[in-house]
This record gives C-alpha cells, sequence and structure tokens, in this order.
C-alpha cells in the first residue's frame, strides 16, 4: 500500500509555506514544496491582506503536492490550513466574499476597542470569553467594520477567519474552526461554542455566526471545478487541523505527559503558555493578560500573546529601505558578535506594535529610559533578540503565579527555533530547561491532526508519540545566570517606567 500524504498550508501574517507530510511505519517526515510571501496592502479603505495572491499560491502549492504524490507513489489523501486568528472574511448570501479580509494592525481598531470595553465591561467579556485583551480581537474589528460601513455586516451571510476561508474556496463549505473561533473574543469559553450575548452587547449582529467543527473534522473534497483545474484526479479530502496556528504547533509539542512543561511556539507572535483541560476565568488571569483558546481534544491553550520576532522583521525591512538587504541568519551572525545585555527594550511598549520606523522606535525607547544608543544591525536584532528571551521569563512568571503551579521545562516550538542564539537566550533568561524542535510545529501539527481525521492516528496522545519518534529535539541548559537575573531586573524596571508593569 502506497504511503500517505497530507498537504499542510501553513499561512502567517508573513509568509506561507506548503509542507507535504509523508506517514509511515510511525515515522512522519516532510517536504517543502512551496514558499510565497504574505503580505498586507494599503487599499482606500485600510490594510488588507491580498486573498487573490494567497488563493493563487493556494492552488500552485496543492497542484505541486498532487505532482509530488504521483511522481513518488504516495496516496495524496488530504489537505488542511492552519492561519494567524482574529482576522476574517465576509461571505454573502450569494458565497461571494465582500471584500478582501482586513490585516489586523489597521489603527482603525482602537477606538473599536475602546467603545466596545466601555459598552460591556472587561469583567463580563473575560469571564464569557476568557480571553486576552488585544486592540485585533475579531470583535472589536467587526465593530470597526460596522462604524465604518454598517451595510458589509448586513450584507454579511457568513464569517470565516483566514483558514476557514481557504477551506471554504476548496470545497465550497461555509464552516469555521474552533481553535480559530476561539481567538475571537466571540466564543464561550466554557460551551466552545458562540457567545452570542457578547456578540449582541457589542452591537453586532449573529445571524453571520455559522457552523462550527472541531480540529480533525472532514469537511469534504475539493469542488469538482476546481478538481479539473487542477488536474486532480482522485477524491482529495479536506480535513481541517486545528486551523489556528499556534493551535497546530502546540499539538505538535513532543511532550511527556507526565512532565510538568509548558510552551513558546516562536514567530512574529510568541504565545507562550501551558495545556490546560478547562479554562482558567480568575481575576487574576484576567489581570495577567492571559488567553483560554481553544486546542486540539478540547483542551484549553491558556497563554499570553509576547510579540515575537515582529520587532527583527520590522528592523530587517528598515534595513532594507536603507540598501542594507541581509537575511535572517546574517542578521543574527551580526547579533551574535554583539556587546550583550547593553540595551534593552519591552516588547510590550505600544508604539512597537504598529509597522513602520523600527529603528527610530528602539532609539527613542533607549533615550526615553536613558541607555545607550545602538548602533549598526547586530546591535539593533541583539537588543530585540534579548529582549524578546526576558519577556519571556517574564510571561513565565505571571504563568506560574497565575496557575501557582512551576514548569520546569520549556519547550520551544515553531521557525523562530531556527535561531539558535535566541534558543539560548531563553534558557539564560528563565533559568530551565529549553527543548527545541520541532521547527516547522505549525506544519507537522497541522498534517498529524489531519491523520487523525483520516483514521491512520488515534489521538493526541498518539500524535505526539510520532513528533517524537520523528524529529530530534536539543536541548538547550542556562548559561551566565547573574548576568541574566541582573538584565531581567532592569527589564522589570523598564517595565514599570513605560506603564507595562502587568504587561
Amino acid at each position: 500500500m502506497a504511503a500517505q500524504a497530507h498537504l499542510a498550508l501553513d499561512l502567517g501574517a508573513e509568509s506561507g509555506r506548503a509542507i507535504l507530510g509523508v506517514l509511515k511505519d510511525e515515522r512522519l517526515t516532510l517536504h517543502e514544496l512551496h514558499r510565497f510571501a504574505n503580505l498586507p496592502q494599503q487599499l482606500e479603505t485600510g490594510s488588507h491582506w491580498n486573498l487573490d495572491a494567497l488563493w493563487e499560491n493556494v492552488k500552485e502549492s496543492v497542484k505541486l503536492a498532487s505532482k509530488f504524490a504521483a511522481d513518488n507513489d504516495l496516496k495524496f489523501v488530504s489537505v488542511g490550513v492552519d492561519s494567524w486568528g482574529c482576522d476574517y472574511g465576509l461571505i454573502d448570501a450569494d458565497g461571494e466574499i465582500i471584500e478582501p479580509p482586513h490585516c489586523y494592525r489597521d489603527d482603525r481598531n482602537e477606538a473599536a476597542y475602546n467603545k466596545t470595553i466601555d459598552a460591556i465591561g472587561k469583567n463580563e467579556l473575560y469571564k464569557t470569553t476568557g480571553i486576552q485583551f488585544m486592540r485585533f480581537n475579531s470583535l472589536y474589528q467587526l465593530v470597526a467594520a460596522r462604524d465604518a460601513n454598517p451595510d458589509i455586516l448586513t450584507r454579511a451571510d457568513k464569517l470565516l477567519f483566514i483558514a476557514d476561508l481557504i477551506h471554504y474556496l476548496l470545497t465550497g463549505s461555509p464552516v469555521v474552526e474552533y481553535s480559530l473561533a476561539s481567538t475571537s473574543q466571540m466564543t464561550d469559553a466554557r460551551t466552545g461554542w458562540w457567545a452570542n450575548s457578547i456578540v449582541e452587547a457589542a452591537g453586532l449582529p449573529t445571524h453571520m455566526l455559522g457552523e462550527m467543527v472541531q480540529p480533525a473534522t472532514v469537511l469534504g473534497t475539493v469542488t469538482d471545478e476546481l478538481a479539473v483545474e487542477l488536474g486532480i484526479k482522485d477524491s482529495l479530502s479536506i480535513i481541517a487541523p486545528a486551523s489556528h496556528d499556534t493551535g497546530s504547533a502546540v499539538a505538535a509539542v513532543p511532550a511527556d505527559e507526565n512532565s510538568d512543561w509548558c510552551y513558546i511556539s516562536n514567530g512574529t507572535w510568541s504565545p507562550l503558555g501551558a495545556e490546560l483541560k478547562e479554562p482558567v476565568l480568575t481575576d487574576k488571569a484576567c489581570d495577567a493578560s492571559f488567553t483560554n483558546e481553544g486546542g486540539v481534544e478540547g483542551t484549553i491553550r491558556f497563554l499570553k500573546n509576547i510579540t515575537g520576532l515582529w520587532l527583527v522583521q520590522q528592523c530587517r525591512k528598515s534595513f532594507a529601505e536603507s540598501g542594507l538587504d541581509y537575511n535572517y541568519d546574517a542578521l543574527t551572525e551580526l547579533a551574535s558578535k554583539a556587546q550583550p545585555l547593553r540595551t534593552i527594550v519591552d516588547p510590550a511598549y505600544a508604539p512597537f506594535a504598529m509597522p513602520g520606523r523600527m529603528l527610530k522606535k528602539i532609539d527613542e525607547f533607549a533615550l526615553v529610559t536613558k541607555q545607550p544608543a545602538l548602533n549598526g544591525p547586530g546591535e539593533y536584532v541583539r537588543c530585540c533578540l534579548e529582549s524578546l528571551a526576558l519577556a519571556c521569563r517574564f510571561t513565565l512568571d505571571l504563568l506560574e503565579d497565575v496557575l501557582d503551579r512551576r514548569f520546569n521545562v520549556v519547550h520551544v516550538v515553531g521557525g523562530g527555533v531556527r535561531n539558535l542564539l535566541l534558543n539560548q537566550m531563553i534558557a539564560n533568561a528563565t533559568g530551565r530547561k529549553v527543548i527545541v524542535g520541532p521547527i516547522e510545529a505549525a506544519a507537522v501539527g497541522n498534517i498529524l491532526v489531519q491523520s487523525i481525521g483520516s483514521g491512520a492516528i488515534t489521538d493526541l496522545s498518539h500524535l505526539r508519540r510520532i513528533v517524537a519518534l520523528s524529529f530530534k529535539p536539543q536541548t538547550y541548559s542556562p548559561i551566565d545566570s547573574s548576568i541574566w537575573e541582573s538584565a531581567y531586573k532592569r527589564f522589570l524596571d523598564l517595565k514599570q517606567a513605560t506603564g507595562n508593569s502587568g504587561q
């Protein structure tokens, strides 16, 4: 019998990846088939994602996977999509997408956030949804959309998040996957279903909130028309993974179930948290801005979103605009040679959240906090990496305080684990053993959750055994502990000075 192949379309807020996974004899092997840019575009109505370009890359990915499977005597079983959370598209009654999805970094969300909080109250929002308060949560984006053009929500028949949109284009089935919906601040953390009372209290319609499914659900097959266009001869299933990328990444953590472990999924964002069986909706969790997002098999991803490699990405863009076009490996090499812990910043500092002028924003932060000015790409990137590691320590301390637990092992997964310098910094800053890998954790989790849906593997425990057998992790132990403890005290002082001591 031919080995089974599943295609993961892992869509990030900077790039997309098409990775074919082949499962044979309890081992998973990965084949990267396509990688493409995914960047927002500025239109008259604000910052939008280029859905047309994204869809063309998705179709190209499916064609490449079909050819690869045929050339290598593989059975191409299914496709699943994961993406970043919160951003959405609206489908009208004729099944047409009303407008390109807005990008979550659109500045129109600020006023909508304040209005919604005033109308509902933070306590009621958190007790129901259990979601961290972030200006770009779907709830506030929809309020902003209504305020800009009320007709859009009136016309909307279905709301679909980004991965759901791609699944819809593949199958014609307009359903929402649970882990992705849970990031919206429009679901009930206890029931795992839409929180209609919250949506209505925000002054939004609920008619567009449709069917919600769990990870590993078979959504259907590729439409006949698309199968002809892509040259697919056999039936090809579309199976929902945990369609939020962090949900898929956490599923792929090769954790020992008997250990006290937490995780960091390093990318543009670096969420840090623990996998729980029930949501935590305490005042302490709310005050610390932890979020209860859905996971595989009804688990809760209790986490806090940390601004991750976004600062490095924006620095790289600034360097390129000035004629210094470095790749990430080159920037990390320069950072490794820069003076350690010279100048640090707080990644949660509000001006860093918006794109543009990142070097100047870091300069301004250093000036206000009376730290040495930075000079050259190596110093800027080292500053960003060290600050991210210290933010991970801060968030780990909060996590342990809220849950009254100690985590002895930190699993780090995601594309950011390629940065070996950052991995060691996280071990140094947290003072914990750090186990790194797999690199393409979102794709690995995506593929193996599809395999649950197809019946090839049984459950989440089985999935993690396959990950552990398939990928050799790297382990980092903390060094230079006293130096990093001193830097952490400086970091806490900086947060206090900038008003972010509880974030």
